[in-house]
């Protein structure tokens, strides 16, 4: 006979009330850990990591919880969630167990300079907030005003990381090129939350959201732009609930009208062969997959061809959830499977639109020793290398 589990009502009903309130709709049907992206890597993570058993733990209120390496490996990329034939909210289930713990002072060491650099720095990347705007020098981007259009907001990785900074600095020219109305506020910005709320600290996103939403508010900000899909999901699914309503806009959405407009030209040939990795937080979690084609299509010469696992099927990076800031063994990471389906595919260039997914991919593509035959863009430099013939 099966032993019979303990269950902490009180701390389950703590976990609904943070968020949770399709734990209990999950019936262990395993769906879920059969799509998992962890069962397609080797490693002692992957043997332990199931995602019906943490849902089964939180029903049991984490009676018996001893390892958060395991609860904190998530990625909140979508697949078992979009998937799930009870429409179980299984990633705010995964936020609300984090936060359970998060709360009683659990937070695996690799993320405790994180949550400290947003307490201190209003970043997670440990850089001044001084320095928040060092990415435009020479860019004459102005500052934004009640007069513009578009506040372009840029993720924390682009302004202080050195290679994601390309990316801030190839949206401006691309958003300059098209005669975009916009500005930035930089220095006055704080991070815009998404990742540590997925990591369960909802004390600290709620600090940050609220100083960001009275910072756009008093500003007169309507409209905004983001360069990563991370900030696209919480502006418009988690800014809401703190009374943050905005038009937020992906750049690759933006861009993609202008150019059926004909604001925006891309004139230069670049004949490569060229595929798309869709990040999940701009293809499950947002629904944009069209844009970002339309506008690789548009470039003379390029030829698009699909991934084995693309659009809603696409394989995460293993970027979200705060799993960017884990050291993962080679050999284990997604990205690794990311780059040998591009290279199946007999690709040039592996394109994605956001500053995490590159990341991992350069580094997946750099520690497989592919680099002489894949190249890894983000799709704000493929396009600005167009614009630049």
């Amino acid at each position: 006979m099966d032993e019979i589990k303990e269950v902490s009502l009180e701390m389950r009903e703590y976990i609904i009330s943070s968020g949770a309130e399709t734990l209990n709709w999950c019936m262990q049907c395993g769906l879920c850990t059969n799509l998992c992206p962890y069962r397609q890597v080797p490693g002692e993570l992957s043997e332990v990591f199931n995602i019906r058993k943490m849902q089964r733990q939180g029903q049991l209120g984490l009676e018996g919880f001893d390892d958060e390496e395991v609860l904190f490996a998530c990625v909140t990329c979508g697949m078992c969630q979009t998937n799930c034939p009870r429409s179980v909210e299984i990633i705010k289930n995964v936020r609300s167990m984090r936060n359970t713990i998060v709360g009683a002072g659990i937070l695996p060491s690799h993320l405790r300079p994180v949550a400290g650099s947003l307490h201190a720095n209003g970043n997670p990347w440990a850089g001044p907030r001084e320095k928040r705007a060092d990415w435009l020098e020479g860019l004459n981007v102005p500052e934004f005003t009640e007069g513009t259009e578009y506040l372009l907001y840029v993720c924390c990785t682009s302004c202080y990381d050195t290679r994601s900074q390309k990316i801030a600095k190839s949206v401006v020219k691309l958003l300059q090129q098209a005669g975009v109305s916009f500005g930035v506020l930089t220095a006055e910005e704080s991070c815009c939350g998404e990742t540590i709320r997925k990591i369960g600290d909802e004390e600290l996103f709620a600090k940050l959201a609220e100083s960001n939403i009275k910072l756009f508010n008093g500003k007169g900000v309507k409209k905004i732009i983001t360069t990563s899909p991370h900030c696209l999901y919480s502006f418009k699914q988690d800014y809401p609930e703190l009374g943050g309503e905005y038009e937020v806009m992906h750049y690759s959405e933006l861009l993609s009208e202008l150019l059926k407009e004909g604001k925006l030209s891309l004139p230069g040939e670049i004949a490569k062969k060229v595929t798309f990795h869709d990040p999940c937080y701009l293809g499950r979690h947002n629904l944009v997959y069209d844009a970002p084609r339309e506008l690789l299509q548009a470039v003379p010469g390029a030829e698009l061809v699909e991934l084995d696992r693309t659009k809603n099927k696409s394989l995460c990076c293993s970027g979200g959830g705060g799993r960017i800031w884990a050291e993962v063994p080679f050999g284990e990471r997604f990205g690794e499977l990311r780059i040998n389906d591009a290279v199946k595919q007999n690709a040039d260039v592996i394109v994605t639109a956001c500053p995490y997914c590159i990341t991992m991919l350069d580094d997946a593509c750099a520690g497989l020793e592919k680099n002489d035959v894949l190249k890894v863009m983000e799709m704000s430099e493929f396009l600005c290398e167009s614009l630049e013939k």
